[in-house]
């Protein structure tokens, strides 16, 4: 949506198309009824890409941090946000890949998901392996220790 002849004012409006809950030790993802028909064949992926919405992160303060230290470990670099997963950044949305247990309905049941109870779901696409040969990938040495 564009608010005028400035590129600079361009905004979205993302709605979320459901939530994540946790509870007892099982992770759901509930799509909202209205949503549901867009489930329609994703019985037959294995793993799913959630993007939600870091709703507790998400004031003008924590939108402006733009460097951090991964992990919350100051023994790590300063680096700036888009260099990590940290849940503060100027538009707070993550991403997890999870494996589906089940789907019942208008319920995904997850292996698990870094996301608060609550975390509002705006998108989930299904997950097709990349044909990027490992030896090709790279990653900063804070987080070749970390795994």
């Amino acid at each position: 949506m564009v608010d005028g002849n400035d590129p600079g004012e361009i905004a979205f409006q993302v709605y979320p198309i459901g939530a994540v809950h946790k509870r007892d030790g099982e992770v759901r993802i509930e799509i909202y009824p209205e949503y549901a028909n867009a489930l329609l064949g994703l019985k037959q992926f294995s793993h799913i890409i959630v993007l939600y919405w870091f709703h507790e992160n998400d004031t003008p303060d924590q939108r402006r941090i733009l460097q951090v230290h991964p992990c919350g470990n100051e023994q790590n670099p300063l680096t700036g946000v888009f260099a990590t997963h940290a849940p503060v950044r100027p538009n707070p949305i993550a991403t997890t890949l999870c494996k589906i247990l089940s789907i019942d309905g208008n319920q995904i049941t997850v292996d698990d998901i870094d996301a608060y109870d609550g975390s509002p779901v705006i998108d989930i696409k299904s997950y097709f392996p990349h044909s990027i040969p490992k030896e090709e990938i790279r990653v900063p040495d804070w987080k070749k220790e970390d795994h």
